[in-house]
């Protein structure tokens, strides 16, 4: 992996890792993919309690409240094509920048692309900066997928009032209080 800011060197180190792919350099992508353990993933869970209550529902806000804040102050590596620009998905009408928490949960990620033996270029950027400024330049509805490919750890940022500016939010202008209550 390459952060921009720093000095690391490609994927691959060496002679060294040539050694049990038969000559092939061993991405260090597998390094980190391995150090976050081999085990299989769990199997699925139930969903926990179905949101019935006013108080599960402001029990869910606080905690989604306390991760935004969390993410937001958090340097988070964001991977970049060969443009420099960052490495996007468009998924329901709305286009993801891709964000991981840490360089094992971008070798997940690559993995399972089936793109874990190149290398992977990312830069440092903290959460706010992604949400307030790198979003709305995209210009079209735009949020932040965080540790995507890592099961069961993966947050969506999706682009509404109270997560990314106003001008980028697609609920702008809309009650979301009055619109709960008419689904309720």
């Amino acid at each position: 992996m390459s952060d921009r800011g720093g000095n690391d060197n490609d994927m691959a180190d060496g002679d060294e890792s040539a050694g049990e792919t038969g000559g092939i350099r061993r991405s260090r992508l597998l390094d980190y993919a391995e150090m976050g353990g081999a085990e299989p993933p769990a199997a699925p869970v139930a969903a926990s309690e179905p949101l019935t209550s006013d108080d599960a529902v402001a029990r869910r806000r606080h905690e989604f409240a306390v991760l935004l804040g969390e993410f937001r102050r958090a340097a988070v590596l964001v991977p970049t094509d060969e443009d420099d620009a960052p490495l996007v998905g468009d998924f329901g009408g709305i286009r993801w920048i891709y964000a991981f928490s840490n360089e094992s949960a971008l070798a997940r990620f690559a993995i399972a692309r089936g793109e874990g033996g190149r290398e992977w270029p990312y830069q440092r950027l903290l959460g706010a900066r992604l949400l307030d400024a790198a979003v709305p330049a995209v210009g079209v509805p735009c949020g932040v997928a965080l540790d995507v490919g890592t099961e069961g750890e993966g947050v969506l940022f999706p682009p509404v009032t109270g997560i990314v500016p106003e001008d980028a939010a697609v609920d702008a202008g809309v009650d979301v209080d009055a619109a709960m209550e008419v689904r309720g």
